[in-house]
């Protein structure tokens, strides 16, 4: 791996990628087949919120080494399955090694479920989530230019708490809309730039 022209560094594939998804293989794969590409389906979203949720304090590389098992013990993240856990259920996954065992989490992920239910008669979390997407979206030559929140986060956070949900901070949210495609913050050289459809390579 050699740096690149700003912020990002060649692979030995002769493409450009952030510093972090430059070396770790998952994360390199990740970044190259979903990281900034939209997801518009609830299960879909429901699974990326809750997967950020139990990122807080934590790196992505431990959540996404771990997505398997927790793919498996929340039942492919279906809300209407992990809406009906119970406290047993609770217990049961702070025994389960394979995620990440921490039990505020782990109820956020029920009490969420419920919230992504009970929005269906307001036409859905796709919907819901997706009409807080800013006007444009950062340029970032370096990670140090990407910002860790927004007014948009900012508003998406306030708007899923008063629906229920819970471990939904601005930062959280904010690297929700960046994994979703809802901003482009793929470093401008990057070979992931513009991918998304969402945006144009060159920002708007």
């Amino acid at each position: 791996m050699i740096p690149g022209a700003n912020g990002t560094v060649l692979g030995d594939d002769g493409l450009a990628r952030p510093p972090w998804a430059s070396a770790d293989p998952l994360l390199r794969e990740y970044y190259d087949t979903e990281w900034g590409l939209p997801v518009r389906d609830e299960q879909g979203l429901y699974e990326r919120i809750s997967l950020e949720g139990f990122q807080a304090g934590l790196s992505w590389a431990t959540i996404l080494r771990k997505r398997p098992a927790f793919r498996e013990a929340f039942h492919n993240f279906n809300p209407d399955i992990v809406a009906d856990f119970t406290e047993a259920d609770v217990e049961r996954l702070l025994q389960d090694a394979g995620i990440i065992r921490n039990r505020l989490k782990i109820r956020a992920a029920i009490t969420n479920a419920k919230a992504v239910i009970a929005l269906r008669s307001e036409g859905g979390l796709v919907d819901f989530v997706w009409s807080f997407q800013p006007a444009d979206t950062p340029q970032p030559l370096m990670h140090a230019d990407i910002p860790t929140q927004s007014p948009e986060s900012v508003a998406l956070s306030k708007a899923l708490r008063k629906k229920g949900f819970s471990f939904v901070g601005p930062t959280t949210m904010f690297a929700l809309m960046e994994a979703i495609g809802m901003v482009d913050t793929h470093l401008v050289d990057s070979h992931r730039r513009g991918t998304s459809g969402v945006w144009p390579a060159a920002g708007v």
